[in-house]
């Protein structure tokens, strides 16, 4: 056992003693599946803070040799599966943790450190079948292998803290690129390589020098969906331990979509939100807005206004495939909607191929990355739709008229009004502040259409919902008249609180006023 080679299994063993332990052993019959196949070659990318790091320490407490780890797996969801006990603590494991060899090696001989701490390990595990201690890291394992017939399973956190943190320094990539996949591919001795961090595999032209990996990222997780946050259910049974509001939970923290896991919540708000019993911003308050502001202060076209579409609610559309999966080569917009993707600050909606702000949690965090230079129009929207919430609550519609009026001036810069669609996505910017007490959600179906965009209270908040309806260059009597002939109210029948119906009409041809509003009071849905 040593600090490398086959660690012990301390490190899973305060992961399920803690408070709250959410049972993600699943994820190993996977591995097992995949060990000594073509797809053993594994890069999971997560955003940080969501779980990457303990789930190594449960693969490494289950396939090391340096523990027995039978009694720590008991009543978990691995020891049901036929493959437990095959490859339970059979395995010589190399653990890798690159931050640690980043920070300690000097500038640019991080992969000579590594191979110097790592050998130690070896040597003092296998120095007899080595004979000699002049010999790289790779020709020892081979040895190891032809002579002790052992294979090894390699554990690599942080994989991607070079392109991370040493963006300028591109012969240090390449050599660390070019390091790994020396060490790794094609490799007699490798049973399974997991590798975790935030990006996916560095693309480098030839240097895609990691190209026998399987990569499983935010734009596609694939097998590892149920593994990469906490589920809906899961989420659901907290809230039950720990008398949480689930709906509020979900407003907080969900909302990254996968392909079969729909609702994937953020796990370390979720837990740090039942231990405090108080929802607030705990993912994003571990590091500054700067980070976020750094990218959608970014001069490329379009890059503004999809921010502010977000802001309001809308999903943009992106293409993910040209991104460098690096934080400094950039050619477009795209790319950098990506980054946002993989770094956890937007959702993506794989089969729409949409971007999007997650949550509340996120959005605030958009909020305070804007609110600092550069952006002052989208923040006087953003202050005044307190005020425009107030009025819409009161049916007060030539005051909700007037301030569609100011926030369209601000914005109209960014965002040109040319249909329904866009007006929509204005809509849900200038009721901006609506988010911490609703649920807001464009195109509501409702049985005879799709409702424009409808806002439902949160459980706690005791505020009516809102029905809106937009019109382009039409009558705003008809906005209304059309929410209560398709009976869009049917759609809330579970809904037991008060009701308004919205109408807006933009009229281009009206440059002072071009926006028009009508308010209804419905007690009960509409039939």
């Amino acid at each position: 056992m040593g600090i490398y080679l086959n660690p012990d299994n301390n490190g899973f063993w305060e992961t399920v003693r803690s408070e709250i332990y959410v049972d993600k052993t699943g994820l190993i019959i996977n591995t097992n599946k995949y060990l000594n196949t073509e797809q053993k070659y594994i890069c999971v990318s997560r955003p940080r803070r969501f779980g990457k790091s303990v789930a190594l320490k449960m693969l490494a407490a289950y396939y090391s040799r340096g523990c027995s780890s039978e009694d720590l797996f008991k009543g978990l969801k691995i020891e049901k599966d036929r493959s437990f006990r095959e490859y339970l603590n059979q395995y010589d494991v190399i653990f890798l943790n690159m931050q640690q060899f980043l920070i300690e090696a000097k500038s640019n001989e991080i992969t000579k450190y590594l191979e110097q701490e790592v050998f130690d390990d070896i040597w003092e595990e296998y120095g007899d079948v080595l004979e000699k201690k002049e010999v790289g890291l790779a020709a020892a394992l081979r040895k190891i292998y032809v002579r002790a017939k052992k294979q090894f399973i390699f554990l690599i956190d942080e994989w991607d803290c070079v392109m991370r943190e040493r963006q300028e320094s591109e012969a240090l990539q390449k050599q660390y690129l070019d390091f790994l996949r020396s060490l790794l591919k094609d490799q007699p001795y490798v049973a399974l390589a997991y590798m975790t961090g935030i990006l996916p595999v560095k693309k480098y032209g030839q240097h895609s020098a990691l190209n026998m990996f399987w990569e499983y990222s935010m734009t596609g997780q694939s097998f590892f969906e149920e593994y990469t946050g906490f589920t809906e259910e899961e989420v659901k049974k907290l809230c039950s331990r720990f008398d949480m509001d689930f709906g509020e939970a979900g407003s907080w923290y969900d909302g990254y979509m996968l392909k079969k896991f729909h609702h994937v919540y953020n796990p370390k708000s979720v837990v740090e939100a039942m231990l405090r019993q108080e929802f607030s911003n705990y993912w994003t308050s571990t590091e500054t807005y700067d980070a976020l502001k750094v990218y959608i202060d970014m001069d490329y076209d379009g890059l503004r206004a999809d921010v502010v579409k977000m802001l309001g609610g809308q999903k943009v559309k992106i293409n993910t495939r040209s991104f460098q999966n690096d934080m400094c080569n950039f050619c477009t917009k795209d790319d950098v909607l990506t980054l946002l993707v993989h770094l956890g600050y937007l959702g993506y909606d794989s089969v729409r191929e949409e971007a999007f702000i997650p949550n509340r949690e996120i959005i605030r965090e958009f909020e305070n990355a804007i609110s600092v230079g550069g952006w002052a129009e989208v923040m006087r929207v953003l202050k005044a739709s307190e005020r425009l919430l107030e009025d819409t609550l009161l049916c007060d519609g030539e005051r909700v008229a007037e301030g569609l009026d100011k926030a369209h001036m601000e914005v109209a810069s960014i965002l040109s009004y040319n249909d329904e669609n866009s007006l929509g996505c204005a809509i849900g910017l200038a009721y901006y502040s609506a988010r911490k007490d609703y649920r807001l959600i464009r195109e509501f179906p409702t049985g005879r259409g799709f409702a424009d965009i409808v806002f439902l209270p949160l459980p706690h908040t005791a505020k009516p919902a809102l029905v809106v309806e937009l019109k382009y260059d039409k009558k705003v009597s008809a906005a209304i008249q059309q929410i209560k002939d398709r009976h869009y109210t049917q759609a809330l029948e579970g809904y037991t609180g008060e009701i308004l119906l919205v109408g807006i009409n933009y009229d281009k041809s009206e440059e002072n006023k071009p926006h028009s509003c009508v308010i209804e009071r419905a007690e009960k849905p509409i039939k």
